[in-house]
Formats: C-alpha cells, structure tokens, sequence
C-alpha cells in the first residue's frame, strides 16, 4: 500500500467543524487539486463559491426561504441556522457546455469528482470536511439566489474547518459486498 492508499482508507466525513477554516493558500492549493479531475475534452464543467463569515447567514436566510409558508417554525431555524455548523462552505456547481462528445451527465461527474479531489486536499492539509446537499441544493430560489445559470446545478455543500470533535469510525463494507466478477 502507497501512503495514498491508506489516506482513503482513513478517509472520514466530519460534521463537527469549527475555526479556523483554510487559509486562501490551502484552498488555492486545494482548488488546483480540484481542477485535475477527470475531464473530458477539457471543458472545465464546474466553478466553485466561497461562503464564509456574514456569508454563512445570508446562506441561512436562501435556505430558510425555501420553506413553504406553512412551515413549522423550527424547520425553518433549523435551515436557517445549517450553515453555520463550519466556518467555511464551498459550494461546487456543475456548470455544462453543450458538447458532440461529452454529454451534460459526464460533466456534472466531472464536478462531482473535483468536489472530490478538493474533499481530499482539504483533509490532507488537516482540516475536517463533510460534504452536504439535501433539499437546499436542488431549489430553484436557492440556484438563483446564488446566481446560477439555467443550465447549472449545485453537486454539493462542502462544509470545511477545523475537527472539534473527531466521531467514531464508520463501519465500512467488505470488498465482496459489492464488487463482482462480469460475466
């Protein structure tokens, strides 16, 4: 095994996030990362927002008013207060172009994969990741309140800062559980 290797192995989710979030050379160091994802016909399918500070309440506030009028009011605290479990939040949005050879679907992959390479830079650079979505994500006031095109769409909330408290491991499936031979 390659030290590679046994960083995925030991790769965790973890919601509980405090400060201090990365710092702008990390998240540039971790953003380059991003941007080596898979990516067919070098499209760059994906752009990414950086919500910190003030910003995390106007995002409760985006969320909050996705609720119906007749929401229970501790639904819409809960929204409301949702992104202020980390410091930081980035927000990676799946953003296609029209292609002959590269449909939309392997793009918004693409996104998902650079979400996913950006997850594992965070970490290695020793902060705590846990990347979200839910309701909120696919929301149209949530897209245009953010400023997404029609044609986007938001992969996910990558919450980030610092591990407050580490949480027990996660059980994990055994190999055979879900890989098979073919035919």
């Amino acid at each position: 095994m390659t030290a590679v290797t046994d960083f995925l192995l030991n790769r965790s989710s973890e919601p509980r996030l405090e400060a201090p979030a990365p710092d702008r050379e990390t998240l540039n160091r971790a953003f380059a990362c991003a941007a080596r994802a898979p990516d067919h016909a070098l499209l760059r399918p994906w752009r990414y927002l950086v919500v910190e500070g003030e910003g995390l309440e106007a995002l409760g506030e985006l969320f909050a008013s996705t609720c119906a009028n007749n929401s229970d009011e501790r639904e819409i605290e809960k929204l409301r207060r949702a992104p202020l479990r980390a410091p930081m939040i980035i927000i990676g949005i799946a953003s296609p172009s029209p292609h002959p050879k590269v449909p939309e679907v392997e793009q918004v992959m693409s996104t998902a994969a650079g979400m996913s390479f950006l997850e594992l830079a965070l970490q290695d650079a020793g902060y705590g990741v846990m990347w979200r979505t839910g309701a909120v994500a696919y929301h149209s006031a949530v897209h245009e309140g953010l400023g997404l095109d029609e044609h986007e769409q938001i992969v996910g909330f990558l919450y980030t800062g610092s591990v407050s408290t580490v949480k027990p491991a996660v059980p994990r499936p055994g190999v055979d559980e879900f890989v098979r031979n073919w035919p």
